[in-house]
């Protein structure tokens, strides 16, 4: 059993600064965290993109419901053990490596054999596996596990979601960050919303001013501070 259960979708930057402030508090804490899905794609499947969202929206999360497809055919293969290590790597590539342009074809690509080959050579997994992008029979098992994310938590809301010694423990989205706590804040830190959620009564805290995270993709360096941008519903939406 888990300490931590982490449901991500590859293609959120916030998931990706959240995940890699747990990983620090993993480090520190020894505690073992299952990675899991819940896909951005499946969760607005009942809204017009092109009337909500940007137009790189729908190209983006599309991606992201790819490479969970692939994801669910590994961990199907190679085990559980297989998805925190995939889901570092494309994190890697996808946010941490170069400054990507925000349209709809830069965004596409992270769902493409051509972009996903490569990281699975580098991780030593089959490249086969990149046959799973267009299978849509494995949608099943990710609107499973999302519906099992939104279970411990409500439904308005977005990735990643943290379950913390689950089954019984608390449940929680986000938190969302924008800056990478030290090694010597990290652990404070999650004290500090555990602490929070663990209150029986707290519902929320929330504000819909983000800043752009500390991603080399999004143009911000570690150590810049994003520009600010104001979010509905942990999107950038046109229309509520």
């Amino acid at each position: 059993m888990s300490d931590i259960d982490f449901y991500f979708d590859p293609v959120c930057p916030f998931a990706w600064m959240t995940s890699k402030w747990v990983r620090k508090v993993q480090a520190q804490r020894d505690y073992t965290v299952d990675w899991r899905f819940i896909s951005l794609r499946l969760l607005n499947s009942h809204i017009d993109y092109a009337s909500h969202f940007p137009p790189e929206y729908e190209a983006g999360h599309t991606a992201g419901l790819r490479l969970l497809r692939a994801a669910a055919d590994i961990r199907r293969e190679h085990g559980p053990a297989a998805i925190g290590p995939l889901y570092a790597a494309l994190g890697t590539q996808i946010f941490d490596t170069d400054v990507v342009p925000d349209d709809a074809a830069s965004h596409g690509y992270r769902g493409t054999a051509a972009f996903l080959a490569p990281i699975l050579e580098q991780l030593g997994l089959p490249t086969r596996h990149t046959g799973a992008l267009d299978d849509s029979s494995l949608d099943e098992e990710i609107r499973a596990e999302t519906d099992l994310a939104l279970s411990l938590t409500g439904k308005d809301v977005g990735t990643p979601i943290i379950a913390f010694e689950p089954p019984d423990g608390v449940a929680f989205f986000g938190p969302v960050i924008s800056r990478l706590p030290s090694d010597e804040d990290a652990v404070p830190l999650w004290d500090n919303v555990i602490g929070l959620a663990r209150f029986p009564g707290f519902a929320e805290m929330k504000r819909s001013m983000r800043e752009l995270p500390q991603l080399k993709a999004l143009g911000v360096a570690e150590d810049e501070v994003g520009t600010q941008q104001d979010w509905h519903a942990g999107s950038r939406r046109q229309k509520k």
